[in-house]
């Protein structure tokens, strides 16, 4: 590595420290809208050990309207490669329980979204994304360069990166910051935020391997989450990654650290399976349990996202999509604050909505590890009929208290914003959230629902480029007061008439105003009284009532 001190100076309107799946979601939505921004990422963006494995449907929504959706696709577990969930006391011993998921995977949408749920591990999720971000004329990437540190400044912020490659310090210069740079972030402890929760739940172990066809050598058939019961009570996860030959066995782990070279690996693989398999060890690495939320996600002009900003068990698959909603949400504030339509309370609103999505993600995430503890399996593994009774009662349990880990609609696309300063209540009651049912509802600050227009274009691909008016019913409000009070502020919108009768009911109400991220805005069957101070209040400009 060569060494300098030769100093220049950048300058960008936003500045993403972390090129992890959120920051660089954040990077594809920024540059879908043709904002420029700077990446910094110290490593070389290589992924060597398999993270996050799942893209739930409305990550997958996100992808849609930044063209990748198809590749994730193809580079995710095959079509045909179930998802199902079991529960075991070995590949090749007693199956207990068995959820299956027949909404994720594949191709075919469903009727709540135009997308399913894939499981693509951020080992070919995130090279996707990176090859997206730089297709974006403003986007530029900079692996291999590291954050020093920053200042606020009055007009925006000023950060120290050094190339690590060449030595050579430097100067970049941001309107904002938006920090994706995981849980250990240095932006986060610089600006000094605390995290509420708990630190380490535990210290489990992965190891990554290599088998072909690793069905072949058991009779439960193809299934990509195998839950591991045995004497102790649950111990590890068998997980397929790539529904051929990649395979991760987490091993449970405990409160206390142990090094992963102290690791027996084949004897672990032999227990999981039911006997000895031929493999190809790629890495064994540790990691921690976290259950934490930062107390704040915006510090003037820095923001948290991501894993710096909450950290998950990854009971249930929330991490990274919490995350990718993380940048959703703050992709289009970003660009009605640099476009000068925004009002001061629409970037203060990004830790209003998603801070309380965050915790509860967090705290089902840990519920969902907490019921892992299934109580005394000292003679799981016995031919008994004591052993058969506990397996019996283990799987009524099971099916009654771990279904929502691995069905969870509600997750995906039941949050809300209705707290919200940028939403205009109406007064109706709120929809009842449940982790494994989403119903479609167009209550303000809810995800607007799917419906198909005409074949292949969704509901959800109106929404993005500014705010979207939908007129529902055969003969179309006069929105022109409306429409005219959202221009005379700058405010980008469309406007679609849908006559369908089906789409009209779907969405409850004559006049629906969507959000560039797709949340409902406001409703209403006639326009409201004062237009100009709906659009004000959408555009944070105007106090919530």
């Amino acid at each position: 590595m060569q060494s300098t001190t030769t100093s220049r100076h950048a300058e960008t309107p936003v500045l993403i420290v972390g090129g992890g799946p959120v920051g660089l979601g954040l990077a594809c939505d920024l540059g879908w809208r043709g904002i420029a921004c700077v990446l910094v990422e110290q490593t070389d963006g290589r992924i060597s050990h398999p993270r996050a494995n799942v893209e739930n449907a409305r990550t997958m929504e996100f992808c849609r309207r930044w063209g990748i959706a198809e590749e994730i696709r193809k580079a995710a577990t095959p079509a045909d490669y179930p998802h199902t969930a079991i529960y075991v006391t070995s590949m090749r011993g007693h199956e207990i329980a068995r959820i299956e998921r027949p909404t994720h995977g594949g191709k075919a949408p469903t009727p709540t979204s135009p997308e399913r749920t894939q499981r693509c591990n951020q080992l070919w999720f995130d090279p996707i994304l990176v090859e997206r971000a730089r297709s974006f004329p403003s986007v530029t990437l900079r692996h291999r360069t590291r954050l020093e540190g920053f200042i606020e400044t009055t007009d925006g912020i000023v950060a120290d990166v050094t190339n690590l490659e060449t030595g050579t310090h430097e100067t970049i210069a941001a309107h904002y910051l938006v920090a994706c740079c995981g849980g250990r972030s240095p932006v986060r402890k610089s600006l000094g935020v605390p995290l509420e929760g708990e630190q380490a739940l535990g210290y489990p172990i992965n190891i990554f391997f290599r088998t072909p066809e690793l069905w072949t050598h058991h009779d439960k058939g193809k299934t990509a989450m195998n839950f591991l019961i045995g004497p102790e009570g649950l111990w590890g996860n068998l997980t397929a990654l790539d529904g051929r030959d990649l395979w991760r066995l987490t091993l449970q782990g405990t409160t206390t650290y142990r090094d992963p070279a102290s690791v027996d690996v084949a004897a672990e693989i032999a227990r999981a399976v039911g006997c000895e398999v031929p493999f190809e060890l790629i890495s064994c690495q540790s990691w921690t349990r976290r259950d934490t939320v930062a107390a704040r996600f915006r510090y003037g002009r820095a923001f948290l996202a991501g894993d710096c900003a909450h950290q998950h068990s990854p009971a249930g698959g929330f991490g990274l999509n919490t995350g990718m909603g993380d940048a959703f949400d703050l992709g289009w504030k970003l660009e009605a604050a640099l476009a000068g339509w925004a009002g001061p309370a629409l970037l203060d609103s990004y830790e209003i909505e998603r801070r309380p999505v965050a915790q509860r993600n967090v705290g089902e995430a840990t519920a969902n590890f907490r019921r892992q503890s299934v109580g005394d399996t000292r003679c799981v593994l016995d031919d008994t009929q004591e052993a058969k009774a506990l397996r019996e009662k283990l799987r009524a349990y099971l099916i009654a208290e771990s279904t929502r880990q691995f069905l969870s609609d509600g997750i995906a696309f039941g949050y809300v914003y209705d707290a919200s300063p940028i939403v205009c209540p109406d007064g109706s009651e709120p929809p009842e959230i449940v982790v494994e049912r989403y119903t479609p509802t167009t209550y303000p600050g809810a995800r607007a629902p799917h419906a198909w227009i005409e074949p292949g274009r969704s509901t959800i691909d109106l929404f993005g480029r500014g705010f979207a008016l939908l007129q529902l019913g055969a003969t179309p409000v006069d929105a022109t007061p409306l429409l005219a009070a959202t221009r005379a502020r700058g405010v980008p919108i469309s406007a679609t008439h849908i006559e369908s009768p089906e789409i009209a009911a779907l969405y409850q109400r004559r006049l629906v105003l969507v959000r560039p991220d797709g949340h409902v805005a406001w409703r209403g069957d006639v326009l409201p009284p004062d237009p100009l101070g709906v659009i004000d209040r959408l555009r944070g400009a105007a106090p919530a009532e």
